[in-house]
């Protein structure tokens, strides 16, 4: 890219949450958890803000990153909802949304450790733990001057599509 040899776009994103088989953190540990009718689980901190990315926004934007000359040899941060929640907000957030009152369970780094040393999911959930020990946030103020009209999806918008998917409440089985 730095020699312009090739024509390279590079999207850089914060951690994904969304529907059908979306493999991240949040899912498995909370959305996943909430739609199961299980205990949602909080990684590390439920206190630190944290940036996350509805998936099919992430397809739309990398669309619009690959179909637009001027964006080539750049490097985007995909925009997200600019309400940065605290994982304790977003799990109160997913509760309101199916009509209970939020309850979970803290993940301390130190269990996450020990857990990984038998599984290997565990393991790798290991190598993303320092991003939940502080604020994780993500500035996309470059892709939204550039795509303005670009419509991110608001996390209440994507919880509230994910718990329609799975039954009429979820908590309810």
């Amino acid at each position: 890219m730095a020699r312009g040899e090739i024509p390279v776009v590079i999207g850089r994103a914060p951690e994904f949450y969304g529907p059908d088989k979306t493999q991240s953190i949040t899912n498995r540990l909370i959305i996943d958890k909430i739609k199961s009718g299980q205990t949602p689980r909080v990684p590390v901190r439920d206190d630190t803000r944290r940036t996350l990315i509805w998936t099919p926004d992430a397809s739309r934007v990398l669309a619009a990153l690959g179909n637009a000359a001027d964006a080539f040899g750049k490097t985007w941060h995909l925009p997200c909802d600019d309400d940065r929640l605290t994982y304790r907000q977003f799990v109160a957030l997913a509760f309101e949304l199916c009509g209970h009152e939020p309850s979970y369970r803290l993940l301390g780094k130190w269990t996450l450790m020990a857990a990984g040393i038998i599984s290997r999911q565990v393991r790798e959930l290991r190598e993303l733990l320092p991003r939940n020990e502080r604020d994780n946030l993500f500035d996309s103020t470059k892709f939204k001057r550039r795509f303005p009209e670009f419509k991110v999806t608001t996390y209440r918008q994507g919880l509230s599509q994910l718990f329609a998917e799975s039954s009429p409440n979820p908590l309810e089985r």
